[in-house]
């Protein structure tokens, strides 16, 4: 099982250095990857292609990309010249999003999201492994009449889905690569996300997919302090209905209560119950909740376990 770490610096005078600084960091720890949001701000698969040029140990990933307000053609050319910019190590990872940013920000209805996912995936792997396509589609639809490949890119980038609900875990085994679950406890995981994924992957004929389990979590000697900041950062979610449903199957009320906050032997436990409930790879997210140091600590337990 790979480690890695989601890096945020959108605070800083320069987003791009200080995100380069830190993916230095996170690779001296030992960690194996580096993956970066995608909001309304830095261009997440740019920034992946910039840090995994001057971070070559690392692997780099979108965590992820909202379907709506986008196009597979233009999702493939960033994918694809981010996969040419570090030579094969970069993850896509895409989202169906929410109904507030999609209709706030792009001001377009959020509707069908899991028939525009499939959508959105068929036309995309098309792309991504052929350079080409000819898709159309209910909602979409996607054709090359001029050359849409990108040279150095290989024949396919890694297609993740920020899948965690029944249909969107049908169509990701169905269609991607892997699933990047968030806010998904090990008891979420093991009982419902891992076996709806790996049976619709099973019966489309594709090999077991990729469980990318994105964990909030810090080490801290001050649990309960650290609780209560991490309580109010992520109550957002708990508006989100996706969100809200799979904190409950993991047996928690709100997001708070499936982060991974404690110490070394604490946060160490929880990352193997992550492997144990299915999980291929574990990447950790808000390190930086209880200041630079609990994240350097953090970085240091995390890069030892990916050893």
């Amino acid at each position: 099982m790979t480690v890695g770490v989601a890096l945020t610096a959108a605070d800083a005078d320069n987003q791009i250095d200080a995100t380069v600084r830190l993916a230095r960091e996170a690779s001296a720890a030992g960690l194996r990857s580096a993956w970066f949001g995608q909001t309304f701000g830095a261009d997440s698969p740019q920034l992946a292609a910039i840090v995994g040029r001057e971070v070559p140990d690392l692997h780099v990933g979108t965590s992820a990309i909202p379907v709506f307000g986008r196009h597979p053609l233009l999702v493939s050319s960033q994918a694809q010249t981010a996969q040419a910019a570090t030579h094969g190590r970069y993850h896509l990872g895409l989202a169906l999003g929410t109904k507030l940013l999609t209709e706030a920000g792009f001001g377009i209805p959020f509707e069908r999201p899991i028939a525009r996912l499939r959508e959105f995936l068929t036309a995309l792997r098309q792309l991504t492994e052929t350079g080409a396509a000819d898709f159309h589609g209910e909602l979409l639809t996607a054709t090359t009449p001029i050359p849409a490949r990108v040279p150095g890119a290989g024949t396919g980038v890694p297609l993740l889905v920020a899948a965690m609900g029944p249909q969107a875990l049908r169509a990701s085994g169905e269609l991607a690569d892997g699933i990047l679950p968030y806010l998904a406890g090990p008891r979420a995981l093991a009982e419902h996300i891992v076996p709806a994924v790996t049976a619709a992957a099973e019966a489309a004929g594709h090999p077991a997919p990729r469980i990318v389990a994105l964990v909030h979590g810090v080490v801290t000697d001050d649990a309960d302090a650290v609780r209560e900041t991490v309580a109010e950062q992520l109550a957002f979610y708990e508006q989100i209905p996706s969100y809200a449903r799979v904190i409950g199957l993991s047996g928690g009320t709100r997001a708070v209560d499936v982060s991974v906050i404690g110490d070394e032997k604490t946060v160490a436990a929880e990352v193997r119950r992550y492997r144990d409930a299915g999980a291929t790879e574990v990447v950790f997210s808000g390190t930086e909740a209880a200041g630079e140091a609990a994240r350097r600590r953090t970085w240091a337990l995390l890069g030892e376990l990916a050893g």
